[in-house]
């Protein structure tokens, strides 16, 4: 094989109210600040604040965002303190799947705070705005990658693993028959194809919107690679700077076994003497192709996606689909036997006919659901119960307040774990 050559996330604590409608006019917070949406004379002052609390790569990544038609400037709000930007925040359109059903998702990025205005409430501020344009943009869920804790305030919850990195323990020989390069606009459909196959094993995936694949060949923080064979591409991955002489390759995708051993290879000899990690992606042909040649060492410590359910009923609704296909398959799909999950605050009926599941009626607060035939969830443990790896079954064995109640095989059928591959802007 030739090769050619070609982070974490910063946001500051705050605590305010929250904003509860999309922002169309700007906003008066406390102090003489004024949230808004972001205006083409903010971005100097923007790239710079994101550089100086985050990475200086976040200056360009928020650039080929503002700049991007299917983004634009109104995925960002600002807080201005006269002409000075002070704090910003900015809203991305993703696509959850979760079997076959497809759900419109936000996920919040590029957030940072300038020093001085921190503990005055601003991220809170940006919080609301993003999911009040979330919710006027149709998203049943919000994802994200955030610092530990924080975003448990604005009602987001851990529940979707994020895959480990590994260390090599070897890399396969140059098989001679490939090309390693950079990829370039002419790749992605290409690309698209390839991500597509490796995420159709897993039962809940996001793919990289069309407009994040533009962002990713120009922007620094990773460096698109792609595996060139007889003048098709056959694999491909990302890789990230090396940074204290270790470097990783992850979202790895491939036609066939040789094009995986090519693509580990090639990224391996594009920085000589760094340590390469991979990130696992179990059941993809990478994983299997690369078994032999990482370590297989136990998940450390917890890492998972936030996620956060503004509307259970709607969400649950659109799952309806979902739901009866998984009882059909468990032959329980009786009718007449009401579905009822409750979050003790409220609960929800999903009535049970011969034909499928009826619309979803929702109803005040319900203490004791196995009485009435129903499973328990708490409302923070609503996105585990329905993205998570644990199911119904293995979260009721870490959390009292989730159980299937009396009709076990039921709500076993209907909440199992389940596997994820979620793509991001950002590396996690």
């Amino acid at each position: 094989m030739t090769v050619d050559e070609p982070s974490a996330r910063t946001v500051i604590p705050a605590v305010a109210p929250a904003l509860t409608r999309p922002v169309a006019r700007p906003a008066a917070l406390p102090g003489g600040l004024v949230l808004r949406e972001s205006r083409p004379e903010d971005q100097e002052q923007i790239e710079a604040l994101l550089a100086e609390r985050g990475d200086a790569t976040d200056a360009l990544d928020h650039r080929l965002v503002a700049e991007d038609p299917d983004t634009g400037r109104s995925a960002t709000a600002v807080v201005v303190d006269g002409d000075r930007v002070v704090s910003t925040a900015t809203l991305l359109d993703e696509e959850l799947r979760l079997g076959t059903v497809r759900l419109p998702a936000g996920q919040l990025e590029l957030v940072a705070t300038d020093e001085e205005y921190e503990g005055r409430g601003l991220v809170r501020a940006l919080t609301g705005w993003a999911h009040a344009r979330s919710a006027e943009r149709g998203h049943l869920v919000q994802v994200m990658i955030g610092i530990p804790y924080f975003y448990r305030q604005f009602g987001y919850e851990y529940a979707i693993d994020i895959p480990v990195s590994r260390p090599l323990r070897g890399t396969p020989p140059d098989s001679g028959t490939s090309v390693l390069r950079t990829a370039t606009a002419a790749d992605l459909p290409a690309l698209t194809a390839l991500q597509d196959t490796a995420q159709r094993g897993f039962d809940v995936a996001m793919p990289h919107s069309a407009a994040c694949w533009r962002w990713l060949l120009a922007h620094e923080a990773s460096t698109l690679r792609v595996v060139e064979r007889a003048g098709a591409v056959v694999a491909a991955g990302r890789n990230t700077p090396v940074d204290d002489g270790v470097f990783h390759l992850a979202e790895a995708a491939a036609a066939d076994e040789q094009a995986a051993l090519d693509l580990l290879a090639g990224v391996a000899a594009s920085a000589p003497g760094a340590k390469l990690r991979v990130v696992h992606r179990p059941g993809t042909l990478p994983a299997d192709a690369w078994h032999d040649l990482v370590e297989h060492a136990p998940r450390g410590e917890a890492q998972q996606y936030y996620v956060r359910v503004p509307d259970p009923t709607a969400l649950l609704d659109r799952l309806r689909p979902l739901f009866w296909q998984r009882l059909v398959t468990a032959g329980l799909n009786r009718a007449g036997d009401d579905l009822i999950v409750s979050t003790f605050r409220a609960h929800h009926r999903i009535p049970v006919d011969e034909q499928g599941l009826g619309a979803v009626v929702t109803g005040g607060p319900m203490q004791g659901p196995s009485a009435e035939g129903g499973a328990g969830v708490a409302p923070d443990q609503l996105a585990p119960l329905l993205l998570g790896p644990h199911g119904i079954e293995g979260l009721s064995r870490i959390r009292p307040d989730v159980y299937p109640g009396a009709r076990m095989r039921v709500y076993r059928a209907l909440f199992p774990p389940l596997t994820a591959d979620l793509l991001t802007y950002y590396l996690p």
